[in-house]
């Protein structure tokens, strides 16, 4: 439910499992923001407010498991799911489970448990964006294990993922080489809300006018301290040292 750009206007959201065992968690209706001005923005606030208790709900479970999770974001076709397949084969010893979240089907779910790893669907139907009340559900399904790392894969989108804190300990969002080095400066703020900036498809840098100098100092300007990995999920450029830091969130538990 987003209250800043009206998405998941009587939608549902469905959280799916392996051999399409699934749990419904019903979003409620999004309210429609037809007022202007003061009220317009107290509603809004205020759907953000309830998604922060949501979130800090999620953070307690997760917490009360020693579990972690990182909320990965990017446009659609930055290349999320085909780095998690990556660092899910490269890192068999983290107990990682993996939350998708998309607006219709299961396929970035089942390409992740065909790379050997635990996923769960959320298909959040018109809605843009994961929220905490829907991460919540999956999560509750999921029961993790003690010690497990959890990845919430966000729905492609470069602006909406970003306000919507769900429970997460790091927030790390993929941009493609194919996306153009200015993106930082279009998306400011989801740049500045993350933690990790991965800048993904390097294998394609001679066919496309992209610096990486430039778009890392776009980034990092935004937000300084900002860690950056350059990689490619196909050929494997740089996939050591990301998943050594997938480890690092892991050991951190």
């Amino acid at each position: 439910m987003c209250g800043v750009c009206g998405c998941s206007d009587g939608a549902e959201e469905h959280v799916h499992e392996r051999n399409h065992a699934h749990a419904h968690a019903h979003g409620e209706r999004a309210a429609k923001l037809q007022l202007r001005g003061s009220s317009s923005l107290k509603i809004e606030q205020a759907l953000l407010n309830k998604n922060q208790r949501f979130a800090e709900q999620n953070r307690a479970f997760l917490a009360a498991r020693s579990c972690l999770a990182i909320n990965l974001m990017g446009s659609p076709g930055a290349g999320k799911t085909a780095l998690l397949e990556a660092i899910v084969r490269r890192a068999p010893e983290l107990q990682l489970l993996v939350l998708e979240g998309d607006q219709a089907t299961e396929r970035d779910a089942e390409r992740i448990r065909k790379a050997g790893c635990r996923a769960l669907q959320i298909n959040t139907g018109t809605g843009c964006h994961l929220d905490a009340h829907a991460v919540g559900h999956g999560l509750a399904t999921f029961a993790p294990e003690p010690g497990s790392l959890i990845v919430f894969e966000n729905v492609g989108n470069l602006v909406c993922p970003a306000l919507f804190d769900l429970g997460e300990s790091a927030r790390v969002v993929v941009l493609s080489v194919t996306e153009g080095d200015d993106k930082p400066l279009k998306y400011p703020h989801m740049f500045r809300a993350c933690n990790v900036l991965v800048l993904n498809k390097l294998d394609l840098l001679p066919y496309v006018d992209f610096d990486l100098q430039r778009a890392t100092d776009y980034a990092t300007q935004l937000k300084p301290g900002l860690e950056v990995f350059a990689v490619s999920a196909t050929r494997g450029d740089g996939l050591d040292s990301l998943s050594n830091w997938f480890r690092s969130r892991g050991a951190a538990r």
